[in-house]
C-alpha cells in the first residue's frame, strides 16, 4: 500500500476540465425534466435564477477552497467554521450529491446508447459503463485528469455542433406556444429549480482535487472562473435551442438534444446521430469526474475520522481504492433501473443545495472568527456570498417542498418517499457518528496536532 498523501499533478486547465467535466452531462440530459414543472418560460426563469446563484456561489467557494485547500472541500470548511459535527453533516450532504449523481448519469448513458443502437439493453450498458470508469480511476489522478480533459473538450464540441445545427431552425413561437410556456406560475417556476440546478450541479467538485493542484492559491480561482463562464454560456444556448426546436413539449427523454434535432433532421440523420455519439462523451466526462469527486470526499472524511479508516488507504498510484470502490458499488446498484433516474437526480440535488448553504454559512463564520486567515482569493464580501446564501436557502425550500415531499423512489415493488430515504441516510450517519465517528474524528485531530 502506498503513502497516505495525494500527489500534486494538476494545473488550471486540468481543474477547469474536472469542474466543467463534472457538470457537462447536465447540458445533455436531466434538466429537461423541468419543462413539465414550469413550462418553457418557467424553466427559463428558474435557469436564470440558478445561473446567478452559481456565479455568486463559485466566487465565494473559490475563497474557501484557496484558504483551506483540502480534499474534503466543504466538509473541511464546515468543520473549521462550525466544529466536527457540522463537518460530518456537510460531508454526508456532499456524499449524497456525489454518490447519487453518477448512477443517474449512467442511466442516461444507457439511454443514449439505446437511442443509437436499439438492440443494446440500456441496463447492461449502464452498469457496464459505470464499472468501466470506476476501474479507469484506479490508474491515478494524472491519467484520470487527462481523460477528463479529452472527454470535456469533445463534449463541448458536441454542444457547439448542436447549436450550429439547431439555431437556424429555432422557432421562437415554441417558447410561448399554448399552455406550455408557463405552467403553474411562480409555483411552477420554483418546482423547476431542482432541474435547473442540474445545469451546474457538481461544479464545486473541482475543489476536492485541491490537494492535487500544483499551486492551489493561484490555480483554483482560475479553474473555477473559466468553468462558470463556460457553463453559463452553454446553459443559455442549450435551453434556447432545445426549447426552440420544440423540446419543451411532450414527455421528457433522457436524450433531449438528439430528440430535439430529430424533429428537424430525423432520427437517422448523420447530424442527429453525431450529437448523440458526442453526447456520450459529455456523460462520460461527468460520470468520470464525479467518480473522482466522491472518491476524494470519501477519502477526506475517512482521513478526518468521520468514516472507517480503511476508506482512506491509498494504492501506489495515490488512489483511495476503497473510497473509490465502496461508494461505486452503491452507485452500480442504483444504476440498475432507469426508473430511478428522476429520484436519483433529486437526491443528488438535495445533497448539493444543503452543502451549498452550509458552505456559505461557513464563509461568513470564518470571516468573522478568523479575519487573519490567509485568503489568496477574496470574494466581494458580504454582497456576493449573501446573494448565494439567500438563493441557496430558497433553492433548499424548493427541493424539499417540490421534490422530496412529492417524489417516490420505486424500490422492490414499494414506492418509498424521497424524504424518508434522506432521513434514513442521515439517521444512519448520525448513529455512526455518535458511536464511533466522534471519537475517531477527535483522534484524527489529535494526531494532526
Amino acid at each position: 500500500m502506498g503513502s497516505e498523501t495525494l500527489h500534486k499533478t494538476l494545473r488550471p486547465v486540468h481543474l477547469w476540465a474536472i469542474a466543467v467535466g463534472m457538470v457537462i452531462s447536465g447540458q445533455y440530459f436531466g434538466w429537461n425534466y423541468g419543462f413539465p414543472q414550469g413550462g418553457v418560460m418557467g424553466m427559463t426563469a428558474a435557469s436564470l435564477l440558478v445561473t446567478v446563484f452559481f456565479a455568486c456561489f463559485i466566487f465565494s467557494y473559490a475563497e474557501l477552497s484557496t484558504s483551506i485547500p483540502k480534499a474534503g472541500g466543504p466538509s473541511a470548511y464546515a468543520a473549521r467554521a462550525m466544529g466536527p459535527f457540522a463537518g460530518f453533516m456537510t460531508g454526508i450532504a456532499c456524499l449524497l450529491e456525489f454518490v447519487f449523481a453518477p448512477p443517474a448519469i449512467a442511466v442516461s448513458t444507457g439511454a443514449y446508447v439505446h437511442f443509437l443502437i436499439p438492440a443494446a439493453d440500456p441496463v447492461y450498458v449502464t452498469t457496464g459503463v459505470f464499472l468501466f470508469f470506476i476501474l479507469i480511476n484506479l490508474i491515478g489522478m494524472k491519467g484520470a485528469a487527462l481523460i477528463e480533459l479529452i472527454a470535456t473538450v469533445i463534449a463541448l464540441a458536441g454542444l457547439a455542433l448542436f447549436y450550429a445545427a439547431g439555431l437556424p431552425h429555432v422557432d421562437t413561437r415554441s417558447l410561448w406556444r399554448g399552455g406550455d410556456a408557463f405552467i403553474g406560475g411562480i409555483g411552477g417556476m420554483l418546482a423547476a429549480v431542482p432541474y435547473a440546478i442540474w445545469f451546474f450541479l457538481a461544479i464545486e467538485g473541482g475543489a476536492m482535487a485541491a490537494e492535487e493542484v500544483r499551486d492551489p492559491k493561484r490555480d483554483i480561482p482560475r479553474g473555477f472562473i473559466w468553468g462558470i463562464v463556460t457553463l453559463g454560456i452553454a446553459t443559455v444556448l442549450t435551453l434556447f435551442v432545445t426549447a426552440g426546436l420544440g423540446g419543451g413539449s411532450g414527455t421528457p427523454a433522457d436524450y433531449p438534444l438528439p430528440q430535439a434535432l430529430s424533429t428537424v433532421y430525423g432520427e437517422g440523420s448523420w447530424i442527429t446521430v453525431a450529437v448523440a455519439v458526442i453526447g456520450l462523451f459529455g456523460l462520460i466526462a461527468s460520470l468520470h469526474g464525479i467518480i473522482i469527486g466522491y472518491s476524494r470526499q470519501t477519502y477526506a472524511l475517512a482521513r478526518e475520522g468521520y468514516l472507517p479508516a480503511f476508506l482512506f488507504r491509498l494504492n501506489g498510484r495515490g488512489v483511495p481504492v476503497w473510497g473509490l470502490l465502496l461508494p461505486g458499488a452503491i452507485g452500480v446498484v442504483c444504476a440498475g433501473s432507469a426508473a430511478f433516474a428522476n429520484a436519483l437526480i433529486l437526491l443528488s440535488v438535495f445533497g448539493a443545495v444543503l452543502m451549498y448553504c452550509l458552505s456559505m454559512v461557513s464563509l461568513f463564520l470564518l470571516r468573522r472568527r478568523e479575519p487573519g486567515l490567509e485568503r489568496p482569493f477574496r470574494v466581494a464580501y458580504p454582497v456576493v456570498p449573501a446573494v448565494a446564501l439567500a438563493l441557496g436557502l430558497l433553492f433548499l425550500y424548493c427541493v424539499v417542498r417540490y421534490s422530496l415531499l412529492t417524489t417516490d423512489l420505486p424500490l422492490f415493488g414499494w414506492n418509498v418517499p424521497l424524504w424518508l430515504v434522506v432521513a434514513v441516510i442521515y439517521g444512519a450517519g448520525i448513529a455512526y457518528y455518535g458511536m464511533r465517528g466522534r471519537l475517531s474524528a477527535a483522534a484524527a485531530r489529535g494526531a494532526e496536532g
